[in-house]
């Protein structure tokens, strides 16, 4: 395992083992760009780091380590050239494009802080993130929605000075792609960049309130280690393939960080809006990754298109994670495949905290066992440690004694980092979860109602503020549907104002409308009218 060079001990006998044994070891000025990018194209030039792919499956390009690094260089002189400096907050919004790998990796040589954000935000989203976050420059996808969108945003942007487009020229914006390719000179690292610097940040959905941003240190990548090599079991020099936009933390869960530490390139396919389980197949097929992880319901998806065990012949292990799978589904797959799905569980906060690891048979539905590092317990809601089959809050304790690389420092909020623990030292999760007898934890819900639809994490908040502006809305609650094929849905509940009435037209309005102003896939794909609601 390439991650040898950061830990204590590598090969494990059992999972007590691992859990005791399994320690991180760096450089207080660890920095992923030069630590392991710039190592491996030292080291080994040609080795692979990325197959990208376009939304047909096509059009492939292969990417090395030595390509990376000289690119991402380059890219970090360019980004310096506009003013990005070390602390600075850069908002990218470029889909599973493959320059997405090179800005990223320059922003983390300069110290300025990535911000992945989702392509189907819209201009109000876009707005409140560059507001929130202090955002200095955001790049963009050359897709016309998203131009659209930030367009619309601008005005509303005022802290912004640089807006930036790839692969495509426009009046008001940066061409970034041109620049990059003009610019010849080089810079590696800013040298005063330390393990605890911010490095990134990611929005979190809430029910009490807006988004929260979450802000990962410089040793967010090696927390990955744990989710790549121990959960994921990647191959040293596979190829891993994760189905994820780059604006959500699974993204850096599956093609990037953790994958590469372990050895493994990351298949990048630039997969279209709209989901094609036709697509994905043949993709699968093509390019042969070794090891997978994607939502549930792609699993679902890929059955019903009429999956065969030759579809999946190269792939040694599979997961998931973000939304439950039923037994049932699990089984089938196995019986078709031969291959277990593994789930995990984490959160934008973390790296994967809760697993079905090597050392023990997975069960269906079950999330596994605990990560090492991670103490975690199940509490109840006087803060008691429940004993097994009864429901509590997922905890990490002990935290006075060092967060846990992977585990965020805290949310940023008015410039300044807010904990996201207390006096107690503990890092409240919000999810449900009980324990069985032999350790196994099984995932309830969330205890703030997060609405969990196709591994879309969704705040009823920011939908129903959105309702609640259009004219026919008196009052709305927005809870989780359950769903056969995407897990949850969100549902809407109305009580309408006088002069409205119930119809298929208004609730084809109501879901447009949400379309409209926030991000599309938070959509109430059911609605309901009714009298009142309870108070």
């Amino acid at each position: 395992m390439r991650a040898s060079k950061y830990l204590v001990k590598t090969e494990f006998d059992s999972y007590e083992d691992f859990l005791r044994n399994y320690y991180l070891m760096y450089d207080d000025n660890f920095n992923f760009a030069t630590d392991v990018v710039d190592s491996y194209a030292a080291m080994e030039p040609q080795r692979l780091a990325i197959i990208y792919c376009d939304e047909t499956g096509n059009n492939a390009r292969s990417f090395t380590f030595t390509e990376v690094s000289e690119r991402s260089q380059r890219v970090a002189y360019y980004l310096k050239s506009l003013g990005i400096e070390k602390g600075d907050r850069v908002m990218l919004i470029l889909m599973r494009r493959w320059e997405y790998y090179m800005i990223a990796i320059a922003l983390h040589r300069i110290g300025a802080i990535l911000i992945p954000a989702s392509f189907q935000l819209t201009s109000s989203d876009i707005s409140f993130r560059a507001k929130a976050a202090q955002v200095k420059m955001i790049i963009v996808a050359d897709d016309d929605y998203i131009i659209n969108q930030v367009e619309r945003a601008k005005n509303d942007c005022p802290e912004v000075k640089h807006f930036a487009l790839i692969r495509k020229q426009r009046d008001g914006w940066i061409d970034f792609s041109k620049g990059e390719r003009n610019t010849k000179e080089k810079f590696i690292a800013d040298p005063s960049i330390t393990f605890d610097d911010h490095f990134l940040i990611y929005f979190t959905s809430g029910t009490n309130g807006p988004p929260k941003l979450a802000t990962h240190s410089y040793t967010y990548p090696l927390g990955h280690i744990v989710t790549a090599g121990y959960w994921q079991c990647v191959v040293d020099g596979g190829l891993h393939f994760t189905a994820a936009d780059s604006g959500w933390a699974k993204f850096a869960w599956g093609s990037f960080y953790g994958q590469w530490l372990c050895g493994s390139a990351v298949l990048a396919f630039d997969a279209a809006n709209r989901f094609d389980s036709k697509v994905h197949l043949e993709v699968i097929k093509k390019y042969k990754p070794t090891t997978l992880c994607v939502p549930g319901t792609i699993y679902r998806l890929l059955m019903k298109e009429g999956l065969k065990k030759e579809d999946f012949e190269s792939v040694r292990h599979c997961c998931t994670a973000g939304e439950p799978l039923s037994p049932i589904l699990i089984k089938d797959f196995r019986d078709i495949t031969g291959l277990t799905i593994h789930e995990g569980y984490g959160q934008s906060e973390s790296n994967v905290m809760i697993a079905n690891f090597p050392w023990f048979e997975a069960r269906p539905g079950s999330m596994g066992k605990p990560a090492p590092l991670f103490n975690i317990v199940l509490e109840d809601k006087n803060g008691r440690i429940c004993p097994p089959n009864v429901e509590g809050e997922i905890v990490v304790r002990s935290l006075q004694y060092g967060l846990p690389e992977g585990l965020i420092q805290g949310y940023f909020r008015n410039g300044k980092i807010e904990y996201a623990y207390g006096s107690d030292f503990e890092y409240h999760t919000g999810d449900i979860a009980y324990r069985d007898e032999d350790g196994y934890y099984w995932f309830v819900g969330r205890n703030d109602d997060i609405i969990k639809c196709s591994a879309y994490r969704i705040g009823p908040f920011e939908i129903e503020s959105v309702l609640m502006t259009h004219p026919s809305v008196r009052e709305c609650a927005i809870t989780g549907a359950p769903d056969p094929i995407r897990g949850q849905v969100v549902q809407a509940t109305i009580v309408l104002e006088e002069g409205y009435s119930p119809s298929r037209e208004l609730i084809l309005e109501l879901q447009d409308y949400v379309k409209k102003n926030t991000a599309p896939y938070k959509y109430p794909r059911v609605v309901k009218f009714v009298d009142s609601l309870p108070k």
